[in-house]
């Protein structure tokens, strides 16, 4: 009998533009895990808010979360830099983050059985949505570097913004973050420290997979 591989949960948490996205897509990727950006909940709500400020309230937002799919977190436009500076000032209200909450454990605890289980990442994901974590990294960078990355990418996507823009608004973003009253960034004690600062995003690879693959047979 084969022998059933093992129900994997990575939580990831870093701050914006660290780099932790594209490492746990790789993750998620080489070790067959659902991957979540736990962030792009706050800014669908973010985006559905912009459009439609008037209408615009929690029963909004509660139909708009429940009816949400995981191919709807991939959507480009969502990568704004005006939708996120939206989706960090939501993500402050504990009305919304207790609907992106229950979104976020559903997809964590409850993958499709085609996945061998899940990678979120985030801002609080390591103690607060999968405390349980069976692997939990905190991925970040310094500002600058974080702000040419993001500035790269939106200018890939022929949104005209200058640098000096994007890192006002990380700055903006990492205050929030790290000071809201609700779930705040932070890392926790039993997180595994990677500054992407210095590395490819294959070294930062090969660092986490050593370190799964260590805990776990495939």
């Amino acid at each position: 009998m084969k022998k059933q591989k093992k129900f994997i949960k990575i939580a990831i948490d870093s701050p914006a533009a660290a780099g932790a996205g594209t490492l746990a897509k790789k993750i998620s990727k080489h070790y067959n895990l659902l991957y979540v950006d736990t962030g792009k909940a706050y800014r669908v709500l973010a985006m559905y808010k912009i459009n439609n400020p008037k209408k615009f309230n929690i029963s909004f937002a509660k139909k708009k979360i429940k009816n949400l799919k995981v191919k709807d977190l991939n959507k480009k436009k969502l990568l704004s830099n005006k939708i996120g500076t939206e989706a960090s000032i939501l993500a402050k209200q504990k009305s919304i983050r207790n609907l992106v909450h229950k979104f976020q454990t559903k997809l964590a605890y409850s993958p499709p059985k085609k996945y061998s289980g899940s990678c979120l990442d985030g801002r609080d994901i390591t103690y607060n949505i999968v405390p349980d974590a069976d692997f939990k990294f905190f991925i970040t960078a310094n500002i600058k570097t974080r702000a040419l990355r993001r500035y790269r990418e939106l200018n890939q996507l022929n949104m005209k913004i200058s640098y000096k823009e994007v890192l006002k608004s990380i700055e903006l973003r990492d205050k929030r973050d790290y000071s809201r009253k609700i779930a705040p960034l932070k890392k926790t004690k039993d997180s595994v420290l990677i500054n992407t600062t210095n590395l490819s995003k294959r070294a930062c690879f090969l660092k986490i997979k050593k370190i799964i693959d260590k805990k776990i047979r495939y």
